[in-house]
């Protein structure tokens, strides 16, 4: 069982990627300068992946990104393109949008089914505010991360800060939905003001801070929050595997990927630690660990664990979480 907690695949799609196509096929192509595609849908079925978090992924503007949105209307607006490209795909039988803990359950059972595809809200800034909610929850989305960098949620990566008045509203009323809360980008404010509120956690791709500094990371204290009830996903980026500058081609070997795992299993257990590979997300293979060049390649982190674990580091650990949780 191989799952995947976290691919910006919509994302890719709407930025002129061909996900249809082989990886190969994609490659030369690939509109993205300076960005080796990992993931296309045909890649992942080679992968083994049967499930991943997709993500709805608005960008905001950024002096690098200046396309990015800038206000509520603009960052819904990116989020309901990407989701219609996900209901694309599942009408042309390309992936399948999961949406309940049985659903997860029956598809995982299912050895022809396409990838299935749990909805996952990168930044909340698309939803209009806690009323917002139910219209997101009835297309499918399940998890929503308040933050990325500063939303008008929350403080997040580089961008320390609480939980806004309209932040602590948005939790509860997740809670209140059974939405999950993605604590992967979230400041360490924000991350507890969330924990205080009771609602459902998880982080689909974060590191450890013990290894690389900064507020990206999760601190040992925030990793054991998360995994009272939750799955912590271990992320690709080179940088995030140990502390490397903005850009960094140096190719860090699987090992050092592998001492986050260990790390997190020496804090919270085996069985709250899988992946969240991120590959795609930002960043091409040239950022990805040595011996990783495109998505199937992930699985040789597996090698680099005690054998008792890595059924559950494969899948197993988020298959459980998302069959009994979600």
């Amino acid at each position: 069982m191989r799952i995947d907690a976290h691919l910006d695949l919509a994302m890719n799609a709407l930025d002129g990627r061909d996900l249809t196509l082989s990886l190969e096929a994609l490659r030369a192509r690939d509109p993205v300068n300076g960005q080796t595609a990992a993931v296309t849908l045909p890649e992942l079925r080679a992968s083994g992946v049967q499930v991943c978090l997709g993500t709805l992924f608005a960008l905001p503007r950024t002096p690098g990104s200046p396309h990015g949105y800038v206000d509520h209307a603009g960052a819904r607006a990116q989020a309901l393109a990407q989701l219609a490209v996900y209901r694309r795909w599942e009408d042309a039988g390309l992936v399948r949008v999961l949406t309940s803990r049985a659903g997860v359950a029956a598809h995982l059972q299912d050895d022809h089914a396409p990838l299935g595809v749990v909805l996952l809200m990168e930044g909340a800034d698309p939803v209009r505010g806690a009323d917002d909610l139910p219209f997101w929850a009835e297309r499918g989305v399940r998890l929503i991360g308040p933050a990325w960098g500063r939303t008008r949620y929350a403080g997040g990566t580089d961008a320390p800060g609480p939980l806004t008045e309209a932040g602590r509203e948005l939790v509860t009323a997740m809670r209140e939905l059974g939405l999950t809360l993605d604590a992967s980008h979230l400041d360490d404010a924000a991350f507890w003001d969330a924990a205080e509120l009771g609602v459902g956690m998880i982080a689909s791709h974060a590191n450890a801070r013990a290894l690389v500094p900064g507020n990206r990371h999760l601190s040992d204290e925030m990793a054991r929050a998360v995994a009272q009830a939750g799955v912590i996903g271990l992320v690709y980026l080179n940088r995030f595997l140990r502390p490397l500058p903005e850009g960094s081609l140096e190719r860090v070997p699987l090992a050092e990927l592998a001492a986050h795992a260990r790390h997190y299993a020496d804090l919270v257990g085996w069985e709250h630690v899988g992946l969240g590979s991120d590959l795609d997300g930002g960043f091409g293979a040239e950022k990805a660990p040595g011996g990783v060049t495109r998505h199937r390649e992930i699985w040789r982190l597996l090698d680099e664990l005690p054998e008792a674990a890595r059924a559950g580091v494969a899948g197993g650990n988020w298959a459980r979480w998302l069959s009994t949780r979600l």
